[in-house]
């Protein structure tokens, strides 16, 4: 073996050993869903918003409950009050004095006004709640396609050192073959120039999947550059080719979070109708309190009181019945809204569904085809050695199984994605469905 063949191992290997890491994770994608529910920043920015909501409604809740009020003064006037009465001035109230109060105002029927906002607010409340469903789900789907990216690309990278390999071999017999006078310096410079496109290719693979790595990092929230080894994974718990595509319409319309917004986002339309026709009628309180000003001049210093009373907007230059007409606008919107989203879900489904089928396809043409090139490149690997083959046949031959092995890995990994499209395009938690 010469310096040279010795120098392309030496590269060969550390390409291969800075791909795969021995010190690499071993991440299942149970496990990385698992960690994408509890770490992913777009789920925790979801919650903070729930969070929101949820004050939201305690802040709506509030008007419904008793206003207490109280209030504690001192005052310190230059001149004491007084009356005159013919020639003689008499005092009113002291020049310093204490004063306070205290105050009970409850709202007893306002037509549903308050009662009707809190419940609106306890609507907005499912809609966020609803939205981490989705983001969950989203980020899921984000998650799962990496993980079966960084899969394939772990086949990828070890098709290119296959091929490296092959060629490596073939550039060794075919040093043998030039020093022994049978081939010329032209077919050796031919195995040379395939070697160093392969690596570029191996290199670019290696790239491609430390990207890949670094992006499901990302959606877990972990350092990009922590190592991640991939276990490889058969698919979904349930067969997606027995799904009937208008059962898989229904299913998504029962189950995406995104029509259950919109219905959600109606109901609080609704509610914020009712609040706002509330206006039209009066609102009827009872105020109790109690006020004491300290005065000796004064025959009571401190009174009861009690208040049954009741106000009511007389005109407001039409804004009521501004607002509810603009209400009953956004209903008709959503209504077209949800219409249109149910018509792209519905494509949506159907777009999975048929990728997954020519995927599946894909992988019954393409596995009898790596089996075929593999033979292919043996025979022509035996005629070349045997002097009864060209040196471009036996390249031909490893590029044409490269080829089908990189169609074969491709189609496998497209159906686990489209499959994981179609659980996700239905609605399904593909946390569970993983699991």
């Amino acid at each position: 073996m010469n310096y040279k063949t010795i120098v392309l191992f030496a590269v060969s290997y550390l390409t291969l050993a800075f791909t795969y890491p021995s010190h690499a994770e071993v991440l299942t994608l149970s496990d990385g869903l698992r960690l994408v529910t509890e770490n992913n920043r777009s789920i925790k920015i979801s919650g903070q918003e729930e969070l929101i909501s949820e004050a939201d409604t305690l802040i709506a809740k509030s008007p419904m409950f008793p206003r207490i009020n109280a209030s504690l003064s001192q005052t310190f006037l230059s001149d004491q009050p007084g009356a005159i009465f013919g020639e003689q001035t008499v005092p009113t109230a002291e020049k310093d004095f204490l004063s306070y109060s205290l105050s009970v105002q409850q709202t007893l029927y306002d037509f549903r006004k308050n009662a009707a906002r809190y419940e609106a607010s306890r609507t907005v409340l499912n809609t966020r709640r609803l939205d981490t469903v989705r983001i969950r789900n989203l980020a899921a789907l984000d998650f799962v396609t990496g993980y079966f990216d960084l899969l394939e690309t772990d086949k990828m990278v070890l098709v290119a050192q296959k091929e490296v390999e092959q060629l490596e071999s073939h550039h060794r017999n075919a040093e043998n073959l030039y020093e022994e006078g049978v081939i010329t310096k032209n077919e050796l410079l031919q195995a040379q120039v395939k070697i160093s496109d392969a690596k570029q290719r191996l290199l670019s693979a290696g790239n491609l999947r430390a990207l890949t790595a670094s992006r499901l990092n990302n959606i877990i929230s972990r350092p990009l550059k922590t190592d991640i080894q991939a276990a490889d994974v058969n698919g979904p718990a349930y067969d997606i080719s027995l799904m009937e595509l208008e059962g898989a319409w229904e299913t998504a319309e029962r189950l995406r979070p995104e029509i259950g917004i919109i219905n959600e986002t109606v109901n609080t339309l609704e509610l914020v109708k009712t609040a706002r026709r509330s206006e039209y009628f009066p609102e009827i309180f009872a105020k109790g309190g109690y006020d004491y000003t300290e005065n000796e001049y004064q025959l009571h210093e401190g009174n009861w009181s009690f208040v049954l009373g009741m106000h009511i907007n007389l005109f407001n230059g039409m804004g009521t019945s501004a607002e509810i007409l603009k209400i009953g606008h956004k209903r008709e919107k959503l209504i077209e809204q949800k219409n249109k989203l149910i018509d792209e879900i519905r494509l949506e489904v159907e777009r999975y569904a048929l990728d997954a089928k020519t995927a599946r396809e894909k992988i019954g043409v393409t596995e009898n085809a790596v089996a075929q090139a593999e033979e292919n490149l043996r025979i022509n690997r035996i005629r070349y050695e045997e002097g009864m083959g060209t040196a471009t046949d036996l390249l031909d031959a490893v590029t044409l199984s490269t080829t089908a092995e990189t169609n074969y890995y491709r189609a496998v990994y497209d159906l686990r994605k489209a499959e994981a499209g179609v659980i996700y395009s239905t609605g399904r938690d593909l946390s569970e469905v993983y699991k």
